[in-house]
């Protein structure tokens, strides 16, 4: 007989990596967490983004989080065309007086997939329509493509770097072509993508991210066996924020805010529409996907339940290519299992993505 589904109900303090010596922790209570407080070091992450207006605030909340320290930004197609992804995660980095970190050029179309982008959904280019004149050049690009820049920063972090992906999967894919070894050497790998309960927001039973490139998510379901945690459509949906906080979170009177309120208008107003009710599972308010598999990356408390089953992704089906398959039945052999996300702290979480805009 199978064995069902380990579920999770996560209560946790927080684990040792939280914060560096130069970075004391938020209470005394948190040091004795540590066996040597002197010894935390920030949350090293990479992440892989098509940059559209979730990613956005995505990237922001890491910035913002005091533990973390992102090492690299890797870019991919996905809710707009490469270039755009390029020069949209360039703009956010420059409101946030972060353009240190690196930004590298990554694929610029699926791997056998027809090209798709989201700009019904996110604008033309891919934040909203509302062009900055003085937004950074592409010469501030690192001349790395973003597949050996994975590759390396992992090999130089081994079992330390958290990759978070809010993009399709095609620069994951690569790399373990490329690198089989790669997955190996991160400490977890956190996903916004896939469902879990057959709902598509793109085909009848896909999501965004999935159904542009299937192959490449089946290829990292079947091959990264790192740790891995998805945050998927329906969980996502379910999670979905108030329109009063999102009135509230907007309204705060930064440059951050200021940006993110501009870049979000046309992703809001097409949220309050009737054509994006029939997308959505459950659950009202606006759904800042890529948001979710960021801030439990940063916080793992936030996740209050989950569940640990192997996945792979259909690439057949008429109705069904790039919908995530979850094997309950264990019928697939998988020795590996992803965790779903199934249920999140809404306070913490809101309380996150205000901060975030500070």
């Amino acid at each position: 007989m199978s064995t069902p589904p380990r579920v999770f109900h996560w209560d946790l303090k927080g684990s040792c990596s939280g914060y560096s010596s130069q970075q004391p922790p938020p209470s005394t209570q948190a040091i004795t967490t540590c066996r040597d407080p002197l010894t935390r070091m920030k949350k090293k992450l990479i992440i892989d983004v098509d940059t559209g207006v979730d990613d956005a605030q995505a990237i922001m909340l890491a910035l913002a989080a005091p533990d973390v320290e992102v090492l690299g930004i890797t870019c991919c197609h996905g809710n707009t065309p490469l270039e755009n992804v390029l020069k949209n995660t360039l703009r956010v980095l420059k409101v946030c007086n972060r353009l240190d970190i690196p930004v590298y050029r990554g694929c610029s179309e699926p791997l056998l997939a027809s090209k798709r982008n989201a700009g019904d959904y996110h604008g033309k280019d891919g934040l909203g329509d509302v062009p900055d004149p003085d937004a950074p050049g592409l010469e501030l690009l690192q001349k790395r493509k973003a597949v050996k820049a994975m590759i390396k920063i992992a090999k130089e972090n081994p079992g330390e770097v958290t990759l978070v992906a809010t993009a399709p999967l095609t620069n994951l894919a690569v790399a373990v072509q490329l690198e089989p070894s790669f997955p190996k050497k991160l400490k977890a790998l956190y996903i916004m993508g896939g469902n879990c309960d057959s709902r598509g927001n793109t085909t009848v039973c896909g999501e965004f991210n999935f159904v542009v490139d299937p192959e490449a998510a089946q290829i990292v379901m079947d091959r990264y066996t790192c740790p891995t945690y998805i945050a998927t459509w329906e969980f996502s949906c379910r999670s979905s924020l108030p329109w009063s906080f999102c009135d509230q979170w907007l309204a705060q009177d930064t440059v951050k805010a200021a940006f993110m309120k501009k870049i979000s208008c046309l992703s809001m107003t097409k949220a309050r529409s009737a054509d994006y009710q029939k997308e959505i599972t459950e659950g009202k308010g606006f759904n800042s996907c890529d948001t979710y598999a960021m801030a439990a990356a940063i916080n793992d408390t936030l996740i209050t339940e989950s569940e640990e089953v192997a996945v792979t992704v259909e690439l057949e089906g008429k109705f069904t290519r790039g919908m995530m398959v979850l094997d309950y039945m264990e019928l697939l052999k998988k020795k590996h299992k992803a965790v779903i996300m199934k249920t999140v702290d809404l306070e913490k979480f809101k309380k996150m993505l205000m901060d975030s805009l500070r």
